[in-house]
């Protein structure tokens, strides 16, 4: 088959401006072949290049004693006890997701999880971050469903647990819906291994499945807005199996065991040109790669296709050139095909031919490190200025109860045991806290010690204050790691946007990174990596911005991990922190006005420091028997969760609560249901009460004591100067519990 020919119209296909082909022809010297073409189209998009956010990621901070590995490599690593160190990653599936779920998000955990064996750690745990339309549309709902078998089918066939995650639905996502995966791995410090080829002559092989052209352009689809033909793009999503994901996860944890290899990166995004092309430029060495030796699994595929393919579960290693036959038999043990492709070169060039024919000839390093840099304008949208201060129009005024009632059935308070129920979360056997509380936690196997785990994201807040609202992200990540009794350690990040060449998104961009960097400084959580994921638009405009955070905690001992739910009548309930009157952005204002505006609550870092001491220490001093922070929805929706119960568990406890000499100056409604941060809600026995009330005087922590709680599948009962809620904790579950599934239709 003869190459098309390059002409302008064909530039443009490939998403390049003519400024980008202008750079391309000087770098080559010559007009690029079209492979060549198809290679910079890919690695030079913003899913790869990040050209668009490079010098905004560059102000993160992204080192500290406990971190490993920070961004660059596939994963960041942060060191734990006992010589351990835990790799982790999050990063986005968005656009195979919206014109394909099931695929699109099985594949976006079968990448992730290669990301993270790749360093050479075992995966532990998934998790993950959703978005969707309201419920209420046909779509929106097969959207949902078919993600979430997607993540839940691959995860459990590979035998990794969801332990964590969140869903939330708005109708920012209804043209384009979010799906983030983050993969957790653990790994001894002294076994990880980089995605750095060197050693000249040494040997490059494809290890797993064959490629075929399914995701040929997945990079450069990530990096174009979704339209109405966007349902064309079907065949650049790729085709997982977990079956052979799980074979090239064992053959690999073995080969990094072997000393036979020295480096291994997934064929990821971009397939064997990102793979093959970043090992290169960070060992600074060339590679030569002969593209007819690359097993294909049809008929009459061509250098571009090969090249450009992101067929799933495959690896690029490069191994030592005298241990070429032991790779290929640890390979074969797997029942995988271990082939070599090429070799590691002195001349610094990207190389590739076919039939004996040069068809790729790039400066390596150019092409990785050499790609455009933008710096677009960030301006705010005068309409977010206005809606930030502007307050509900006066609607029906809810009675307390009738309030609480409201939210907890609605689809973005509501428990999510729909969604994680088709997730194994216990397989591995070394779960503490499953799904449905503040974070996932899990025991590292043969050690006391365990880890944490958390995803989290208000874009409610980052739409109306991007500020706050990443620093907002952090913290409350923070909290939910620290209520299980972790100190949080670091973050990975999914930046979810619109284009970058809008102004105002930008400037939403721009304002949540600075947000999220001054929130890790205060809380000493680096950045280790993650993504960036603009062009989030559809025809109905672009995304909330959603900048989503992973945070992992470390727990000295987990056996003394916390729950988030009441646990034995006659316990004492606390409330930390202060209620403001911060109705802005809030859940309440969203259901109950069917209004999202006004000033979210503002953050103070060193508030969120102190709360996060004091939940940390009062855990390994087994002062709590219960800690839940508040968030989406208030206090009232906290202290509902905390009578509830857990997902699994039959009935509730009830709950006296008596707010009368609480937060003076504000209504029923604003200390019930206002968003304020730094707060949470513990239960413990009567006996530890004083200890709390002492180390929360130390700390500078304002505490409440607030009730009691009562006997099992009592009533919810919270006093308040100017009314009070009093309802049976069985109708309080029964709405929780079965808000989705009934908006699901089961």
């Amino acid at each position: 088959m003869t190459d098309p020919k390059i002409t302008p119209e064909l530039v443009q296909e490939h998403n390049l401006t003519s400024e980008e082909y202008a750079r391309i022809v000087a770098m080559l010297g010559r007009t690029p072949t079209f492979p060549e073409l198809g290679i910079f189209s890919a690695l030079w998009s913003e899913h790869c290049s990040y050209k668009h956010s490079r010098p905004i990621l560059k102000t993160f901070p992204t080192t500290g004693p406990q971190v490993v590995q920070g961004p660059g490599e596939n994963a960041g690593v942060l060191r734990l006890p006992g010589g351990w160190a835990v790799a982790f990653k999050i990063e986005s599936h968005n656009h195979p997701s919206a014109v394909e779920p099931y695929q699109g998000a099985a594949t976006g955990a079968g990448g992730i999880l290669r990301d993270v064996f790749t360093m050479g750690a075992r995966p532990v745990a998934l998790l993950n971050s959703l978005r969707f339309g309201p419920l209420d549309d046909g779509r929106n709902r097969y959207l949902f469903a078919g993600v979430v078998r997607g993540i839940g089918d691959y995860g459990n066939c590979v035998g990794v647990p969801t332990l964590g995650g969140e869903v939330d639905f708005a109708p920012g996502y209804a043209g384009n819906p979010l799906v983030n995966a983050m993969c957790v791995g653990v790994l001894k410090e002294k076994d990880l291994i980089k995605a750095a080829a060197h050693g000249v002559g040494n040997v490059l092989l494809t290890i797993g499945s064959r490629t075929g052209r399914d995701g040929i352009h997945g990079a450069s689809f990530a990096s174009e807005e979704l339209t109405h033909e966007s349902d064309k793009r079907r065949p650049q999503v790729q085709v997982g199996d977990p079956f052979t994901e799980k074979l090239l996860l064992e053959a690999s944890l073995e080969l990094i065991a072997s000393d036979h290899i020295v480096a291994i990166q997934d064929m990821g995004a971009a397939g064997l040109t990102s793979s093959s092309a970043e090992m290169a430029a960070r060992g600074g060495v060339g590679v030569e790669i002969d593209l007819s030796k690359v097993p294909t699994r049809e008929p009459g595929m061509t250098p571009y296709e090969i090249l450009l393919s992101e067929s799933q579960e495959r690896m690029l290693v490069v191994a030592k050139a005298d241990r070429v036959k032991e790779v290929r038999a640890i390979a074969a043990k797997w029942d995988l095909d271990a082939t070599p492709i090429g070799k590691v070169t002195d001349d610094g060039m990207y190389r590739c031919t076919w039939q004996g024919k040069v068809v790729v000839e790039i400066p390596g390093r150019q092409l990785v490190e050499d790609c455009p840099v933008y710096y677009p304008e960030a301006k705010e949208d005068p309409a977010v200025a206005k809606l930030r201060a502007s307050t509900p129009h006066a609607a029906r005024s809810y009675a307390p109860s009738d309030a609480l009632l409201a939210l907890l059935d609605s689809a973005s308070v509501a428990s999510k045991k729909w969604v994680f129920e088709q997730y194994d979360s216990t397989v591995q056997a070394s779960t503490v806290i499953p799904p449905g509380g503040d974070a996932g936690v899990l025991r590292v196997r043969h050690e006391d010690f365990g880890i944490a785990v958390k995803t989290d994201c208000n874009s409610r807040y980052v739409r109306l204050d991007p500020y706050e609202g990443g620093k907002a992200t952090v913290a409350e990540a923070a909290r939910n790691v620290a209520c299980t009794g972790a100190r949080p350690l670091g973050i990975t990040d999914c930046l979810n946007f619109g284009s970058p060449e809008r102004a105002a998104v930008f400037y939403q961009f721009r304002e949540a990174c600075r947000g999220i960097a001054d929130a890790c400084r205060a809380l000493g959580t680096p950045v280790t990596g993650g993504n960036v994921s603009f062009y989030n638009e559809s025809p109905t405009g672009a995304v909330d911005p959603t900048p989503v955070v992973g945070m992992i905690g470390l727990l000295t001992r987990a056996d003394r991990a916390v729950p988030s739910h009441a646990r034995s009548p006659g316990d004492a309930v606390f409330v930390f922190g202060d209620t403001r009157a911060e109705l802005g952005g809030s859940a309440y204002w969203e259901v109950c006005a069917d209004f999202v505006g006004g000033q979210p609550p503002r953050v103070n870092l060193e508030d969120e420091k102190r709360l996060v001491d004091l939940l940390v220490t009062g855990a390994e001093r087994s002062l709590f028997r219960s800690a839940h922070d508040c968030s989406h929805g208030g206090l009232g929706v906290a202290l509902a969760e905390v009578a509830m119960g857990g997902p699994y568990q039959e009935l509730g406890f009830g709950l006296d609560v008596d707010l009368t000499a609480y937060s003076a100056p504000l209504t029923a409604h604003q200390v019930l249901f206002s968003e304020s941060h730094g707060r949470a809600v513990i239960t413990c026995s009567p006996e530890r009460a004083a200890a709390i009330q002492a180390l929360a005087g130390e700390l500078g922590i304002p505490v409440l004591r607030a009730g009691t709680v009562g006997p099992v599948n009592g009533g919810f009962r919270v006093t308040l100067r100017d009314g009070q809620i009093e309802e049976p904790v069985a109708r309080l579950r029964d709405v929780y519990f079965s808000a989705i599934p009934r908006r699901m239709g089961d």
